[in-house]
C-alpha cells in the first residue's frame, strides 16, 4: 500500500469497523476474532487493528489482554484529509498563493477532477535551469543552514548533532504518519530501548526503522547520493518489518497502488515506474544547489510512489542527503503540522504545483536551523584530532567493547590500532580512545555502532576482571 494519509481502505477494514460498531461498550480482540463476518487469521487481524489505531480510525483502550476497541467520537476523531482543521500557526506557514491552492484540495472529493500521473511534470524540470525555490529563498536558506564546516568531510556536522537528530527526525517523521509516540517516549526507546506503553508494535518499529536509516546516512555520508543503491536501501530500512510482503522492502513496486483521500491516481505500469524512477534520480543528482535538490526530492518521490508504501518517509530522509553532503543544518520537520504537510503533498498530487509544499519546506528548515544552532552552541567546536581520526577511533572503541577487554587488555591492544598513524600522533590517539571508553554509556553507544547487549557484556566482563 502507498505511504498515504489514510491507508486503511478496503473491505477487510470496513468489516472490522462495522464489527466494532456493533459493540457499544467496545470490542475485544476475542470479539473480533470470533465475529462471523471476519474471517482473518490472528496475525492479519492484529495488523489490521494496529493500522486502524495508528491512523485514528479506531481508539484502543486498556492493557493488551483487556484492550477494547472503540470507534472515535466526534470529539476525538481525526478529520479526513480534505477537512483537516487549520491551526493558528498555518498563517505563518502558507503565503497567499499557497492558500488559494490549498482551498482547491480541501473541496469534497466529488468536486475535484480525477487526475493521473503527469509525466511532463518531471520531464519539464531541467536541473540548474528550472528552480522550484527562488534565488532569494535559496540564499536565505544557505545563510540559515551554514555551520562553518563546509570544507570538512561530508557528514561532519551530522555526526556532531547525531544524538539529538536521531530523536528529533525519528519522532517528527513518524508523527507525520500518525504515530502516537511522544517525544519523550521516542527518546527513551532510542536511548534506553524502553517501549512506550499503549503503543502498537507497528509504531515502535516505525521509530526504530528511522533510527537505523538515519545512522546509515551518517555512517555512509561520503558515499550516499541520489542513486538506486542509496534510495532503495533507505526504503528497505524504513520499511523493515512493516510491509505485508517482506520482499517489497527496497524494491520498486510491481503493482498498481491507490491513495485514499485524493483524486490522484499514481502511475500503474511497473516498467514506466522504473523508467521514471531512474529519470527522477538522474535529475536529482544533477542539481547543484543542495536546497533545490532536497526540495525536488520531497516533491517528486511521493508523487511517483515508486514503492508499495513508505514513500513519503523515504522522501523526508532523502531530502537530508544534500544537507549532509554539504555539512548544512539537517531538516528534522520540527513543529510541522501534519495537516500542512499533507495539504502541501496533495497540491503536488492533484495540481502539480509546489507552492504549498515549498512554504512548508522553507518554514520547517528555518525552524530546524534555529534548533540546531542552539544544540551546536552547547556542544562547542569539534576537536580537530578526533575529527581527523574519527574512523580509526571508532574502530578501536568498537574492538575493545566487542572484545570485552578491561583497561589492561585495552592498553595492550590500542598500540596496534595506532600503528598506522604518524609516530607523533600515536600517544594522543591512545589517550583519546581511553577517554572515549571511560565516557561510554548506554546513551552514546550508537555512535560506535554498538548494541546494548555488547555494551552490557563488556561492562560485566570489566567488573569480573578487576
Amino acid at each position: 500500500m502507498p505511504d498515504s494519509a489514510t491507508e486503511t481502505s478496503g473491505p477487510e477494514f470496513d468489516a472490522i469497523l462495522q464489527a466494532v460498531a456493533e459493540q457499544p461498550a467496545g470490542a475485544t480482540f476475542s470479539d473480533l476474532a470470533s465475529h462471523k463476518k471476519l474471517r482473518l487469521s490472528t496475525r492479519t487481524l492484529q495488523r489490521r487493528l494496529e493500522r486502524l489505531v495508528a491512523e485514528k480510525r479506531l481508539i484502543a483502550e486498556g492493557a493488551t489482554k483487556a484492550r477494547r476497541y472503540h470507534l472515535p467520537t466526534k470529539s476525538t476523531s481525526q478529520p479526513e484529509i480534505r477537512s483537516v482543521s487549520v491551526k493558528s500557526s498555518a498563517s505563518s506557514v502558507f503565503g497567499a498563493e499557497a492558500q488559494k491552492l490549498r482551498a482547491l484540495i480541501r473541496r469534497p472529493l466529488t468536486q475535484r477532477t480525477p487526475v493521473g500521473y503527469q509525466g511532463r511534470f518531471l520531464e519539464s524540470y531541467q536541473p540548474n535551469k528550472t528552480f522550484y525555490l527562488p534565488a532569494a529563498t535559496r540564499k536565505q536558506l544557505l545563510q540559515s543552514g551554514q555551520v562553518g564546516l563546509s570544507e570538512l568531510p561530508a557528514g561532519t556536522y551530522l555526526r556532531q548533532v547525531l544524538q539529538r537528530l536521531l530523536v528529533d527526525l525519528s519522532w517528527n517523521s513518524s508523527r507525520l504518519e500518525g504515530n502516537t509516540y511522544s517525544l519523550l517516549e521516542t527518546q527513551r526507546l532510542l536511548e534506553l530501548g524502553t517501549t512506550g506503553e499503549g503503543h502498537s508494535a507497528r509504531e515502535t518499529q516505525m521509530i526504530l526503522n528511522h533510527k537505523q536509516a538515519i545512522e546509515m546516512l551518517a555512517e555512509e555520508a561520503e558515499g550516499i547520493g541520489f542513486n538506486r543503491h542509496t534510495i532503495c536501501n533507505l526504503h528497505a530500512m524504513l520499511s523493515d518489518n512493516l510491509m505485508s510482503e517482506p520482499e517489497a522492502c527496497g524494491r520498486l513496486r510491481s503493482r498498481a497502488v491507490g491513495i485514499s483521500g485524493t483524486v490522484f491516481h499514481p502511475l500503474e505500469v511497473p516498467q514506466l515506474v522504473e523508467q521514471r524512477f531512474d529519470q527522477l534520480l538522474a535529475k536529482a543528482e544533477a542539481i547543484r544547489d543542495p536546497f533545490e535538490q532536497a526540495f525536488f526530492v520531497m516533491v517528486h518521490l511521493p508523487y511517483l510512489q515508486p514503492f508499495d508504501d513508505v514513500n513519503k518517509r523515504v522522501s523526508r530522509l532523502a531530502a537530508n542527503i544534500p544537507l549532509i553532503r554539504h555539512n548544512l543544518c539537517p531538516l528534522s520537520f520540527i513543529e510541522v503540522e501534519a495537516a500542512d504537510y499533507v495539504d502541501g503533498t496533495l497540491v503536488v498530487y492533484e495540481q502539480n504545483r509546489v507552492e504549498c509544499l515549498r512554504d512548508v519546506f522553507v518554514w520547517a528548515y528555518q525552524r530546524s536551523c534555529a534548533r540546531y544552532a542552539a544544540v551546536r552552541q552547547s556542544l562547542g567546536d569539534p576537536d580537530p584530532f578526533r575529527l581527523k581520526h574519527r574512523a580509526i577511533i571508532g574502530d578501536a572503541v568498537r574492538a575493545v567493547v566487542q572484545g570485552k577487554m578491561n583497561a589492561a587488555a585495552a592498553k595492550r591492544a590500542l598500540p596496534k590500532h595506532a600503528a598506522t598513524l604518524p609516530a607523533g600522533e600515536r600517544v594522543q590517539f591512545i589517550e583519546v580512545v581511553q577517554k572515549e571508553l571511560s565516557a561510554l554509556h548506554p546513551g552514546s553507544i550508537m555512535r560506535y555502532r554498538l548494541r546494548p547487549s555488547e555494551f552490557e557484556a563488556w561492562k560485566k566482563a570489566c567488573l569480573s576482571q578487576e
